[in-house]
């Protein structure tokens, strides 16, 4: 299918000084509306022409949506926080380094320069051929066509395919979730906090989005609570290029071993899934056990149980593997 880019479309701007503005701004005016946070998603599907909005809400004059504050229960960080600033910022650093880690592997500097957290959690799927406005099950169609015996669908699914294939491209999303973070939508309804991990759906449940946001709903924050400050963190990503590509494969993973055993733990992947991937059952039973390379072995094999992987994504399952071995070494190391 042809596609024509770098002409946009015409849209009308709003710019709204507050987020009670914006949440009226997109309740006036639901599925044709669209939330402009840093851009570099937005601006791609606007050349492109495939997304259409009558109406740009761009939230970057809302202060209160910006920074990283200390609360009593741990940080909770504004949507429209730059990558950048979330990396940088000393907090983070030394209570939640996972996080740190997560955001600075995101594309590049300058597009962590502009990129916002709350973009980088809730950003589309990144298949060629939803982006190139093929009519396929996520856009609305009848068929996948990665998911077919000529489709290109290296990047693709091992886990939870429901008709579409497609994963999150997100590397904070994992992390998030394995520092059971939570997630705070506004609308002209008011507030619902959500965990990190029930902010992502999957095709099952709605095969057009990629995070449980309905039109007229905005997420203003994150909250990341103490209950894993200052533990053992470990977070890889593997892709094609050191920068800009989205993962391949990447994990996020916090510990507390004590005397040698894995007292508590928590281990997500992702570019695996079309949300991110919460190994609970690995966690189930490696808690309690020591954290030796016989668990890590045992971690790895059971990770990658029920995986069904496609025609070009195959190396997928033993990289899955190795990630959340070395994830319980805490090592980078072979």
């Amino acid at each position: 299918m042809a596609v024509i880019r770098d002409v946009m479309p015409d849209f009308e701007l709003f710019q709204p000084a507050s987020t009670d503005d914006a949440v009226t701004l997109l309740a006036d005016y639901g599925e044709d509306a669209w939330v402009l946070a840093g851009g570099l998603d937005t601006f791609d599907w606007l050349k492109d022409r495939i997304k259409r909005p009558k109406v740009l809400v761009d939230l970057s004059q809302i202060s209160e949506l910006h920074g990283v504050n200390e609360t009593a229960d741990g940080l909770e960080i504004g949507a429209m926080t730059t990558l950048t600033e979330v990396v940088r910022h000393p907090t983070v650093i030394s209570k939640f380094k996972l996080l740190a880690d997560a955001a600075e592997s995101a594309a590049s500097p300058q597009i962590r320069n502009q990129g916002t957290i709350g973009g980088n959690v809730s950003q589309d799927a990144r298949c060629w051929y939803y982006r190139s406005g093929f009519p396929c099950y996520r856009a609305g169609g009848n068929i996948c066509y990665a998911d077919t015996p000529v489709g290109m669908n290296r990047e693709h699914a091992i886990l939870g395919a429901d008709r579409c294939v497609a994963v999150s491209p997100s590397d904070s999303a994992p992390a998030m979730v394995a520092l059971e973070a939570q997630m705070v939508i506004r609308s002209s309804r008011g507030e619902r906090v959500l965990d990190a991990e029930n902010y992502f759906t999957n095709p099952g449940i709605d095969i057009t989005r990629m995070t449980v946001l309905k039109p007229g709903e905005l997420l203003t924050s994150i909250r990341i609570p103490n209950t894993w400050a200052n533990t053992d963190f470990y977070f890889e990503k593997v892709r094609d290029r050191p920068v800009w590509n989205f993962p391949l494969v990447n994990v996020a993973s916090a510990k507390v071993v004590s005397g040698g055993t894995i007292q508590r733990i928590r281990i997500v992947v992702n570019g695996v899934a079309a949300h991110p991937w919460h190994l609970a059952q690995v966690e189930a039973a490696i808690t309690g056990m020591p954290a030796n390379e016989a668990t890590a072995d045992l971690a790895g094999n059971m990770a990658i149980q029920g995986a069904v992987p496609l025609r070009f994504n195959g190396y997928k399952l033993p990289l899955m593997r190795n990630l959340v071995k070395r994830a319980i070494r805490g090592t980078m190391e072979a």
